[in-house]
């Protein structure tokens, strides 16, 4: 059966079965029909620059606790990308920020939580005395030349883009 997080239906608590559907492995449920649709989960994050350095999180937990990240984190219902950034950013390293101009839309799939479908934006405003927080065990600003490891493939991405933006 495909990895889920159940084995029975969230509906009426008839035992899933895999059944081949729209050309994919599904869990599904014959006594109601339910379908369990392994979806990407959206996420967002902002970048923040300041005189030629980057604002960076380490990471607190797993999956690749210790490792530096953007902040970011998986949007709430009822929660917009920009909403969703600018409270991962406050949660993360207690500055207010507001989402500016969009840096891209990027596919993680290094993650062993959930395929992501990251959106980047860039800081438009910033205010607030910078701390670690939520799950973030430390703050730093790196110049965009001496990065540390990332984390992710995706923030790896976004910030090749955020620099090569900076340069045109």
């Amino acid at each position: 059966m495909p990895r889920t997080s159940f084995r029975f239906c969230p509906l009426c608590g008839g035992r899933l079965s895999v059944r081949r559907l729209d050309g994919h492995s599904r869990p599904a449920c014959a006594a109601c029909g339910f379908v369990h649709y392994r979806n990407p989960t959206p996420a967002a994050g902002v970048l923040i620059a300041r005189r030629g350095r980057l604002l960076l999180v380490r990471r607190k937990f797993p999956p690749y606790a210790g490792l530096w990240s953007m902040p970011a984190g998986f949007m709430e219902y009822g929660e917009s990308p920009e909403q969703c950034a600018a409270r991962e950013v406050f949660e993360e390293t207690g500055l207010r920020v507001k989402a500016g101009r969009l840096v891209g839309v990027y596919s993680g799939c290094d993650d062993p939580r959930t395929h992501a479908i990251l959106i980047v934006y860039r800081a438009s405003s910033c205010s607030g005395k910078p701390r670690a927080g939520d799950d973030a065990s430390e703050i730093g600003w790196f110049p965009m030349n001496g990065l540390p490891r990332l984390a992710f493939r995706a923030h790896l991405r976004a910030i090749s883009d955020f620099r090569k933006a900076a340069r045109a």
